[in-house]
């Protein structure tokens, strides 16, 4: 059975510099009905002012992909990585044994809008890794693109965890189905627009998720951005 979050009802988070939504219970936000969804931990749907971020800071034994909407992010991290996160770009970070990280808005003019997710490896104790890629535009309006996968396969990121991660964007009247596999997960967030899921409205920052092996009917009532999460 398709089960909806819509977006008001998420964790709020304003702290003025940052204004951030909570899918599930993080920092100072806790529900125990969304405390995660089968290995997927975090979604953070994050606005922040230009020049302002994350200083460094830990993290161990976590799979951390960052997905940018607007603007730019600006990432370093103890592993000698330095990168600029773009509309497009998908960036996993295997925090395994231990890694520290900071993120800043990388505008000194413009805010940034990105999603923080986390998924729960497969296994303790990872040796940090990173990973960035880009998707086009042309490729997400193509179909589901596969941005992350346990093996990856078909030019996607590796995860150490056994979920797809795919995009897709829908222009206004456009459908797209998608079938998962017998005893799969789905969780589908709404990063732009509008679209009409097996009946339901959704709108950007509404999300919908199934314990159940379903058909998925997608229908854009405006432009649309979509991330869809298919775990074991």
């Amino acid at each position: 059975m398709l089960q909806i979050r819509k977006s008001q009802e998420r964790g709020l988070g304003d702290h003025g510099w940052l204004k951030s939504r909570h899918s599930f219970s993080f920092a100072g936000y806790f529900d125990p009905n969304f405390m995660g969804f089968r290995s997927l931990r975090v979604i953070n749907e994050d606005h922040v002012a230009p020049g302002r971020g994350f200083g460094k800071h830990p993290h161990r034994d976590m799979e951390i992909i960052s997905y940018v909407v607007e603007g730019a992010l600006e990432h370093a991290d103890s592993m000698g990585n330095g990168s600029i996160v773009k509309p497009g770009d998908i960036q996993r970070m295997t925090a395994g044994t231990g890694v520290m990280h900071s993120e800043y808005n990388h505008s000194k003019k413009e805010p940034v809008h990105f999603l923080q997710i986390w998924i729960e490896p497969n296994q303790a104790r990872l040796e940090p890794g990173y990973e960035q890629k880009t998707f086009t535009q042309e490729q997400k309006q193509d179909g589901w693109v596969l941005f992350a996968s346990k093996d990856g396969r078909e030019g996607s990121i590796l995860i150490h965890q056994d979920v797809d991660l795919y995009g897709t964007i829908l222009k206004q009247g456009e459908e797209r189905t998608f079938i998962p596999a017998q005893e799969r997960y789905t969780w589908i967030q709404v990063i732009k627009g509008s679209v009409e899921l097996n009946g339901e409205r959704l709108e950007a920052g509404d999300a919908a998720y199934t314990k159940e092996s379903e058909a998925l009917s997608i229908s854009a009532k405006q432009t649309a951005e979509l991330l869809l999460f298919d775990l074991s």
